[in-house]
């Protein structure tokens, strides 16, 4: 029997469902790309009030400190000078659970840190693992659907989850890691956090870098099995939110040592891996860490709803100095993630407190909508330009243009000398004690041999084969002693 035709909400058939049209194989997402823009904003959509991922979360105040000079890679000015301090707002959460979920559960956290600089605020969106499970972000509604709650049963389902990762094979890197022994952090203080997406910093000559952000926990790094896990989760679902609130109430202000990896951007075409592919890293012995300054958390929110849930954090609130790259991925979410907040908690929503600039001030030519603020005198006109003085273009790019060049439609991303899905999983994998390497199999076993179809059971082994022989071997007998208990 044949398929039925996958089509727009419109119902025009989609030609590609696996890679947004890009400008050339490589180049930025184009904005003409209805199908990718409906599916983010659908998606934006579909939960009210919470978010849609992410929604269990927690929040504190604190500073960044700039302890290395890196003038010599970007010209952004709150890194501008060693011991330059910048107020900060961070949200950890994890994300697939809701609202009233467990804290201590195997997830990757959501690390979103907010700079308020004096050139505006800086939103650096990341995880808890310098990895994804996906490269392109019109797979991302699909990705959550399966890992979030059946529409059906109402809860989630072993067969969702492992079908969608059957079928996206770049996911056993990012498997690997959720899976291992940094699945469940002991508390948010002692989990290291990551930018995951590559960035751009250019320097006051114009010369341009990608970048990878790595913030090193000085707690030292804390997990859970997955017994003790269930265990903390059954008694105080609220653990982790407990954990950070007393410690900064006691003074015991957590800190963590941001590192960054930095590729001059010439060497990007060249370089062995897709350098844009949120599924892959830098390996350190190419683009070592280099020391930038400490972020410390001193200080917590008076009112959760109000600081924490109300905090909307984008990738797309840059500072001059630094700007995106060609990721798919970090392309998507620059439109996603503003989006969702638009939605959620209005167009207004910069005017919160949490979320308005504090070593600066907005001045632009927004006004009206919900929750409008009626801080604006009566003669200031909105429109632009104008002959009333108002605010005005500075003509100076954040960062360095982004070459494009090709047709446009979908492309699969551009294949590197080493790209592959599996590489770097079994890399990592055999970078692992076997202590580690027991209780990563028994995590994928307990989960994979809960699939009622042999065939998705089957695609999932063949990745962890692919990734080392010895993983797969494991994993495969693993799965087959657990079905046939």
């Amino acid at each position: 029997m044949s398929k039925r035709v996958l089509t727009t909400e419109s119902g025009a058939p989609v030609a590609d469902n696996q890679n947004s049209a890009t400008a050339g194989v490589g180049g930025p997402i184009l904005l003409q790309d209805q199908h990718l823009l409906e599916k983010l904003a659908r998606f934006n959509r579909e939960r009210i009030p919470e978010r849609v991922v992410h929604a269990r979360g927690s929040g504190a105040y604190g500073y960044f400190e700039v302890t290395d000079d890196v003038t010599g890679f970007t010209h952004a000015d709150f890194l501008s000078e060693v011991g330059k301090r910048t107020e900060t707002f961070i949200r950890f959460s994890t994300v697939a659970d809701n609202l009233g979920g467990a804290d201590a559960v195997r997830d990757p956290r959501g690390f979103a840190l907010k700079f308020y600089t004096e050139e505006g605020n800086y939103d650096l969106v990341g995880n808890n693992t310098p990895v994804f499970f996906i490269k392109d972000p019109i797979k991302f509604p699909d990705f959550i659907h399966s890992q979030k709650r059946d529409p059906f049963t109402g809860k989630q389902e072993a067969d969702n989850v492992w079908d969608f990762w059957a079928h996206a094979p770049e996911a056993t890197h990012q498997i690997t890691w959720l899976m291992g022994d940094r699945g469940i952090p002991a508390s948010y203080r002692h989990m290291n956090g990551y930018g995951s997406h590559t960035y751009q910093w250019t320097n006051a000559q114009g010369e341009a870098f990608f970048v990878k952000y790595h913030f090193k926990t000085n707690q030292g790094i804390r997990s859970l099995s997955s017994e003790q896990g269930a265990e903390l989760a059954g008694k105080d679902p609220n653990s982790h939110q407990t954990d950070l609130l007393q410690a900064i109430e006691r003074g015991v202000n957590p800190s963590w040592t941001l590192y960054v990896q930095l590729m001059p951007a010439a060497e990007a075409d060249e370089y062995r891996f897709n350098p844009f592919d949120l599924t892959k890293v830098w390996p350190h012995k190419d683009y070592p860490l280099q020391r930038v300054g400490r972020l410390v958390l001193d200080r917590n929110p008076d009112n959760v709803f109000a600081e924490v849930e109300q905090a909307a954090f984008s990738p797309n609130n840059f500072v001059p100095g630094i700007g995106p790259s060609p990721d798919k991925m970090l392309q998507g979410r620059l439109f996603a993630y503003a989006d969702a907040h638009r939605y959620r908690l209005g167009v207004n929503h910069t005017q919160l407190a949490v979320n308005s600039p504090k070593a600066t001030e907005a001045n632009n030519y927004g006004r009206d909508g919900l929750m409008a603020s009626n801080a604006y005198p009566r003669d200031r006109k909105n429109y632009e330009p104008n002959s009333y003085d108002g605010p005005a273009e500075t003509g100076r790019a954040l960062s360095a243009p982004l070459a494009v060049a090709g047709y446009t439609g979908t492309h699969e991303a551009p294949a590197h000398t080493k790209d592959d899905d599996f590489y770097q999983a079994g890399e990592l994998y055999r970078l692992m004690s076997d202590d580690e390497k027991s209780r990563l199999i028994a995590n994928i076993a307990g989960g994979l041999s809960q699939v009622s179809r042999d065939d998705v059971i089957e695609k999932n082994l063949a990745h962890f084969h692919a990734a080392d022989a010895e993983y797969g071997k494991r994993v495969e007998e693993a799965v087959r002693a657990l079905r046939e208990d």
